[in-house]
Formats: structure tokens, sequence, C-alpha cells
């Protein structure tokens, strides 16, 4: 199984090397020794930590959605037209951008500092996987 090393997670979580280690010290997350003697931990409990601090964003009771991909973040940037908006979202430390009607920026009060959420639904995502050295 792939295992990371303390920074290595700490970048992969999106915190600092310090608070991986104080999870390791409080038994939030299980670490190991790499080959070289550093403390490692391995991917799938990474994945498992990151999967039960994930929340969803409330829809309220009167929604439903199949979509499954929600990004909170703020709005960074606003560029508009008379018909057409580009806005990017920061979302922890991910950059997300959208192409939306210059009216709905307008009906949904966007402006830069906002609190938004980016509701992703693909029918195509494309994965990738860092090759071997």
């Amino acid at each position: 199984m792939t295992s990371f090393r303390i920074s290595e997670a700490a970048e992969l979580l999106g915190v600092s090397d310090d608070t991986v280690r104080r999870l390791v010290s409080a038994g939030e997350l299980k670490a190991g020794k790499d080959e070289a003697g550093r403390q490692s931990i391995e991917g799938g409990e990474l994945a498992l930590w990151s999967k039960r601090q994930a929340t969803a964003p409330e829809l309220g009771e009167s929604i439903g959605s199949s979509a499954r991909n929600r990004l909170v973040g703020l709005v960074t940037a606003i560029k508009s037209d008379e018909v057409m908006s580009q806005v990017e979202l920061q979302c922890g430390r991910y950059r997300i951008v959208s192409l939306m009607s210059t009216e709905a920026v307008r009906d949904l009060k966007l402006e830069i500092g906002s609190l938004a959420v980016a509701v992703i639904k693909a029918t195509m995502v494309i994965v990738e996987s860092p090759k071997e050295s």
C-alpha cells in the first residue's frame, strides 16, 4: 500500500506538518515507519480520516440533489460582460472556475468574499495517478 511521509500527508490534507503530528499523537491517525525510519502514514488511513472529516453543506429540507461533489469556498474573482461571467472560488487549497450567466451572478448576489458552494455533477471525470519511479 502507498504510504506518505508526514509532510506529504499534511499537503494532501491541506494542513500543517505539526497538525498531522498532533493527529498522530492524539491517536486520530495511525503512523508507522518507512524504510528510512521516518514516520509515515498509509494512504488508506489518510483516505479514511479525510472521509470522516468531510461534511456536506446543508441543502435545506426542501431541496434534493443527485450531485455528490460539493466544495464550499470563497468567491475570489468575478469577470463579467453583459451576458456571461467567470466566477472563481477558492475551496480550501483548490481553485474552482465556473462560467455562468451574469444574471445568475446577480441573482445569487455573488461578490468577492462571498461564501459559495461549487456543486459538481459530471458524467466524465478524469483521474490521474503519478508514475512510479
